[in-house]
């Protein structure tokens, strides 16, 4: 019985030596499958020139390049692309999922998100499949990356906060960049990045189809500062014909920040004629606000309580120029009251969660399969070991 001993020993040894070698393929698997996908969020900036520079007396257009962005398969809203200036970038304070604030801690070019009304200083990209897709500018690839044009009005643009107080930066001054942070109001950290952007020469003469930069960008004074430099309408003799709107048609810009159930919404306007009343109405008279009095630029702002028991989704302000019947409109995203940020991404059912799962399993199956032979090897020696000899037997 003792002769058998030394084969049952090295067999358990190899048994072990088997088992241990599973055991490190399935961790070595779980550890490399279940890393993150794709590296953190990052963006590069390129103008037409080949640099990242932007230009000190026209406007830029730059191509922004994005990958390792996290992707929430059917989340609501998506990331913001804008070019601002943000409070102690190295730090991160400034990211809204930290605490920062709109006209506090970072500042960037209003802009509508509808295609139509867009002139490219702040750009919508969505998730694939969200509700709020068809009002974006693009849709984020599964893999996190993007690729889209942001234009540089000049180094010096002007912000609004969120109680409609205008604000003027100077990129010259201060450091400017790139910013993208989580869309309507979602705080998602994985996708809050700053990427400086150096101001310089970078055209020797104006582009083609291009004129000398303009700090013109969706400006606005506060409704209070609105009210006392606005002439008395209501004091213009009553014989005098009305004047002619400001050049072009009206536009609204409305900061999607704020649009959020039982918040306010905080929008700017341009295009007005100088002094006339403008009412705001939301939807088909959900909520209102007014009569406001247009500026001596024919710029308006607001900020309109958005109702505690509006639905979320998609909705539309209209601001109509009681003198001249001018009308801006525009239509927004609003989250829910209590929208959380997403706290990690949804894979795809084809994508990389489903692949990790599959060779973890794999191997599982492996391990339980070597223990299993071990095992029957084992078993099947103990029987063919002969038994003690019968009494009265010869040796």
């Amino acid at each position: 019985m003792r002769s058998h001993l030394p084969r049952v020993h090295r067999l358990i040894g190899r048994l072990l030596a088997l088992t241990l070698l599973a055991a490190t393929l399935v961790t070595g698997l779980a550890v490399a499958t279940t890393a993150p996908a794709s590296a953190a969020a990052r963006i590069t900036v390129t103008n037409d020139q080949g640099t990242s520079a932007a230009d000190t007396k026209y406007r830029t257009e730059l191509t922004i390049n994005g990958s390792g962005f996290q992707v929430v398969k059917g989340g609501f809203g998506g990331v913001y692309l804008m070019f601002g200036w943000v409070k102690n970038p190295g730090s991160g304070s400034w990211k809204p999922s930290k605490g920062g604030v709109t006209g506090e801690d970072y500042r960037y070019i209003p802009d509508a998100e509808n295609a139509a009304q867009n002139q490219g200083y702040l750009k919508f990209i969505a998730f694939p499949g969200s509700s709020t897709a068809s009002e974006a500018n693009a849709i984020l690839n599964k893999n996190g990356s993007f690729r889209i044009k942001l234009t540089v009005p000049g180094p010096t643009f002007q912000s609004v906060d969120r109680t409609g107080k205008v604000s003027t930066v100077d990129c010259t001054k201060v450091t400017c960049g790139v910013i993208t942070i989580g869309a309507h109001g979602v705080k998602n950290p994985a996708n809050e990045t700053f990427t400086p952007v150096r101001f310089t020469t970078v055209y020797g003469a104006a582009p083609a189809d291009q004129g000398q930069a303009s700090t013109d960008t969706p400006e606005a004074a506060a409704p209070e500062q609105a009210q006392e430099e606005a002439p008395d309408a209501a004091a213009a003799p009553e014989a005098e014909a009305p004047a002619a709107a400001a050049a072009g048609a009206p536009k609204l810009t409305t900061d999607r920040l704020t649009a959020k159930v039982g918040n306010t919404l905080a929008f700017t306007a341009t295009g007005f004629r100088p002094g006339e009343q403008v009412l705001g109405v939301l939807d088909d008279g959900r909520a209102g606000i007014g009569p406001m009095v247009a500026g001596p630029s024919g710029e308006v702002a607001g900020i309109l309580p958005l109702p505690a028991d509006l639905e979320p989704g998609t909705h539309e302000l209209r601001l109509t120029g009681a003198a001249t019947g001018a009308q801006a409109s525009e239509r927004f995203a609003v989250r829910p009251a209590d929208q959380a940020a997403p706290s990690q991404a949804v894979a795809d059912d084809d994508g990389p969660g489903a692949a990790r799962i599959f060779l973890v399993a794999a191997a599982c199956l492996f391990l339980l399969a070597l223990l299993g032979l071990g095992l029957r090897l084992l078993l099947h020696r103990r029987r063919r070991r002969p038994g003690p000899p019968a009494v009265g037997a010869t040796a």
